[in-house]
């Protein structure tokens, strides 16, 4: 079938998008080489679709009306919509992604080559030709500008209106079309056929499966929840649709597993996802209010920890029923994410802590916590130190700052609400600065070392600079007395030389330690001295987010450099912090330090999972569902060089 053909059947509605499929994925550098490689007449692989009774399909978007069969596209969303999105001028009806990615795609009518709209290069420049308005308006549209630009050149003339044909005969190319049909063909089936085909794309977890059974029936329940969604990121936080689907779950059934949503009808899946949006903007309000946690970069252990106190708040009418419930739930929510509570098996370690809060409340909850732990619950010294534990214990420096209202180095003023976060621009600063660290021979671990931050506003950042902070320090303690104090920095003044910044970073660790340990066991021993959060409306974000952010620097070594290279290489983007499932269960398998569902190319090979630390029997789930899985940095950056090499020669 032509690919002019499928585009039209899209436009009539006999070709449409099953509800399990997950939103348009794709970036900018994906499409662009996707219409490189359809210029080039490289083979972009066929599609699949399932035909089926249009009065009982499932679809996104609007398909009401059509009668008879219609074909539910399995296999090959993301080229079909990038197709229909560049060629068309807008995203078919199906459509839930980002707009802006299918727009300004350009072609140079001298290398050869696309890329997206720049005004600085492409304003007024004949060799630049806009793609969408050459597939609408056909070649002749662009004559007049081929006639200028090879003025006089008849044999480059001819060259130019050779390579515009090649763009606008894409739409007749010929694809290949397997359709699944027959009676027997269940959801289940073809959700079984699609996970098996689309070997390089997206896999459907249990998530999907009960998300798409629920919009069979309420059809508004995926936009209401990409709503809430859209409104959290406009206030600072970015959450995914599985996250508040298991949020809904643990405050409707209790339970981790998603196949309990089967028991849940509309009406109470409907109530009980207003419940758990009201529920989240409650908690991001607390948590804001309460321990400073007031952007995302910031919110720790959002995984599991998160559908807890969702249910909790659910068993009291949407809100704390007294501060001291508030603050031992926050006791237990740090210690959770300090402690790696719901990393590796996820559903199982939520299962026991829904249980323990339905059977006992939040003492049962910590009691669970402890015993895990040993009985320990308590920050020492020594869990500041290393760079595998930075991206849990910045969150908590950053807590610690908040609640104690640390003083700003040069205006004094304290680092409290209307500071910090999305409502002010913040700085991390380096006490001792990077530039004399490397300088003097330190790693970078060391420089980067949490007991090395403190938060400053961006202005003082910049008052202090790269002064040595043997200078620095005197001035502020001279000029302030006791400011200092406010961030920990050891008094003994012998420690600000650059020669004894080991034992810097130990005197300050300690000092952490015991103001950590002091604000947690306040949480658990009370009495609170603050009052109950009341409002149930999630302030959106006024102003602009921290500004310089080490954590991914921390939370696995070279990461950060890591995400430039994927970037530079035209590689697709991670999901950070996020669950891996088993494919054959749908149950979470582990926390993944960085997650490529789709593959480091889009659509192309397996999914790609970065975790440095795995047990024997994930990694065997992991690789049993053709995962692969890399377990630090560096043997990820050598795979990536393997790609590049290929594409190099391809």
């Amino acid at each position: 079938m032509q690919i002019s053909q499928i585009l039209d059947k899209v436009d009539a509605g006999d070709i449409a998008l099953p509800e399990f499929q997950r939103g348009y994925v794709w970036t900018r550098d994906q499409v662009r080489g996707f219409f490189q490689s359809l210029y080039r007449g490289y083979p972009i692989g066929g599609f699949l679709t399932w035909s089926t009774k249009a009065e009982s399909a499932d679809t996104r978007g609007d398909s009401s009306g059509k009668d008879g069969t219609i074909q539910l596209l399995l296999d090959g969303q993301q080229r079909v919509t990038t197709l229909y999105g560049v060629t068309r001028g807008r995203p078919p009806r199906f459509f839930e992604g980002n707009p802006s990615t299918l727009t300004g795609l350009h072609f140079n009518l001298q290398d050869e080559t696309f890329e997206f709209y720049a005004p600085t290069k492409m304003k007024d420049n004949p060799v630049w030709v806009d793609v969408t308005a050459l597939c609408q308006g056909g070649l002749g549209t662009q004559l007049l500008a081929v006639t200028h630009l090879a003025e006089g050149d008849t044999a480059l003339q001819s060259t130019y209106i050779e390579r515009l044909n090649r763009i606008t005969q894409i739409k007749e190319r010929i694809v290949h079309i397997d359709e699944v049909t027959g009676e027997d063909k269940t959801l289940d089936v073809v959700v079984d056929i699609f996970n098996r085909v689309n070997s390089g794309g997206t896999k459907l977890s249990k998530g999907d499966l009960a998300l798409a059974a629920i919009c069979a029936a309420w059809p508004e329940a995926r936009p209401t929840m990409n709503q809430a969604l859209a409104d959290w990121s406009a206030a600072g936080y970015d959450f995914k649709l599985d996250w508040l689907l298991r949020n809904a779950n643990a405050v409707l059934t209790g339970e981790a597993q998603f196949s309990k949503l089967d028991k849940v009808s509309v009406p109470e899946f409907r109530t009980g996802l207003t419940e758990t949006i009201d529920a989240v903007s409650y908690l991001l309000n607390a948590l804001g209010g309460r321990l400073g946690l007031d952007h995302g970069r910031v919110l720790n252990g959002r995984t599991a920890a998160f559908p807890v106190m969702s249910r909790l708040l659910q068993r009291h009418g949407g809100r704390f029923p007294d501060a001291m419930t508030r603050d031992r739930l926050f006791h237990w929510y740090v210690h959770s994410f300090l402690w790696g509570r719901h990393t590796g098996a996820t559903e199982t370690a939520l299962n026991q802590d829904l249980q323990a809060l339905d059977e006992g409340g939040v003492d049962q909850l910590i009691d669970v916590l402890r015993r895990s732990r040993g009985g320990r619950l308590d920050v020492h010294a020594d869990d500041f130190i290393g760079s595998s534990m930075g991206s849990r214990f910045y969150p908590l420096l950053y807590l610690l700052t908040r609640v104690y209202g640390a003083q700003d180095f040069v205006s004094g003023v304290p680092l409290k609400d209307g500071m910090l976060g999305r409502l002010s621009s913040l700085q991390v600063h380096h006490i001792f600065p990077k530039a004399r660290l490397n300088k003097h021979g330190y790693s970078r671990a060391e420089v980067n070392a949490v007991a090395n931050f403190c938060f400053l506003t961006q202005d003082s950042n910049l008052h202090v600079g790269s002064k040595d902070p043997a200078e620095y320090l005197q001035e502020v303690e001279d000029r302030m007395p006791g400011t200092l104090a406010t961030q920990w920095v050891p008094m003994d003044r012998d420690l600000w030389r650059i020669e004894r910044y080991p034992e810097f970073l130990a005197a300050r660790r300690e000092l952490l330690a015991e103001a950590a340990n002091g604000f947690l066991q306040a949480l658990h021993d009370g009495p609170s001295p603050v009052e109950l959060q009341t409002t149930k409306t999630l302030i959106p974000a006024q102003g602009s987010a921290t500004v310089t952010d080490p954590r991914d620097e921390d939370e696995v070594p070279g990461l950060a450099e890591l995400l430039i290279e994927l970037t530079d290489a035209d590689l697709a983007s991670p999901e950070l912090d996020c669950e891996v499932n088993d494919l054959r269960t749908g149950e979470a398998i582990i926390v993944a330090a960085a997650y490529w569902p789709q593959g480091l190319q889009e659509e192309v090979g397996v999914p790609v999972v970065l975790a440095p630390e795995t047990t024997a029997e994930e990694l065997a789930v992991l690789e049993a569902g053709n995962y692969r899985v890399f377990h630090s940095t560096d043997a990820l950056r050598r795979y990536i060089g393997h790609l590049r090499a290929e594409q190099t020669t391809a």
